[in-house]
């Protein structure tokens, strides 16, 4: 149960940003956020500011930005939203390359998509310099809900079996001829799915008679206790204290 674990979004690194605390960088993506979406959307210039802070911190924690760009694709719905709100909204109208587009509907989805895009680089970073195991150990020294940190802690160390245990049963319907590629098969998929939640929850009842032999007394232990030195969060907060300064001067501007 206490073994490390591997994520898609984690890059470990050696960089400055990945040996802050995690409950530092938590807050402190928080408040970037936060920042982000209070900025007026009329002001231009700090969306700017806020992306070249990020670019600052993704070159600091040397997060490839091929990597960077790659998953900020997954708000690609999104984008084709804000592509589409000048064309729907209503309004008053002003022509844009022959095209009359609705003003109000180019601020708002300007807005959807600079906000949303420095949103989810934010979490990407964060994502990317901190294990999934850490991000837990952060929110619970943040005294977030014991319960849900729990939670949140057991599932992620169940989820590993329960995609190996799907693995196997995958290669062995293989082995006995199952194709998923023909659509009469779909039954034997089903069938499969339904004997791999059976499968887990036996499993999962018995890690769990296993944990309670062993002393488990609801609460997953902190291995690093502690407190985080004044001087580790006065540093982790730079990034936040620069979105401030940023936001401050967008709201006296606008």
């Amino acid at each position: 149960m206490g073994a490390g674990h591997v994520s898609a979004l984690h890059l470990p690194g050696p960089s400055r940003v990945h040996r802050v605390a995690p409950e530092v960088k938590v807050v402190a993506a928080l408040l970037v956020v936060v920042c982000v979406v209070a900025t007026p959307r009329q002001v231009f210039w700090a969306f700017a500011g806020y992306a070249v802070l990020l670019f600052g911190l993704s070159r600091l924690a040397e997060v490839p930005l091929r990597w960077l760009s790659s998953r900020l694709l997954i708000e690609l719905p999104f984008v084709v939203l804000a592509f589409l709100l000048p064309f729907t909204a209503a309004g008053p109208r002003t022509e844009v390359l022959g095209l009359a587009l609705s003003v109000e509907g180019l601020l708002a989805g300007w807005n959807v998509l600079a906000k949303g895009t420095l949103g989810l680089a934010t979490s990407l970073l964060l994502a990317a310099t901190t294990a999934p195991n850490e991000l837990l150990l952060g929110m619970r020294r943040l005294r977030a809900p014991a319960m849900l940190t729990t939670i949140a802690s057991l599932m992620l160390r169940y989820a590993e079996v329960v995609v190996g245990e799907a693995r196997r049963m995958r290669v062995a319907r293989i082995a006995r001829g199952h194709d998923p590629r023909f659509l009469w098969q779909v039954g034997a998929t089903a069938r499969g799915v339904g004997s791999l939640f059976i499968r887990s929850y036996e499993r999962g009842e018995r890690v769990h008679l296993a944990m309670l032999s062993r002393g488990w007394s609801g609460a997953v232990p902190d291995a690093r206790a502690g407190r985080t030195p004044a001087a580790a969060w006065a540093l982790g907060m730079v990034p936040p204290a620069i979105a401030v300064l940023v936001l401050g001067a967008a709201l006296w501007t606008a």
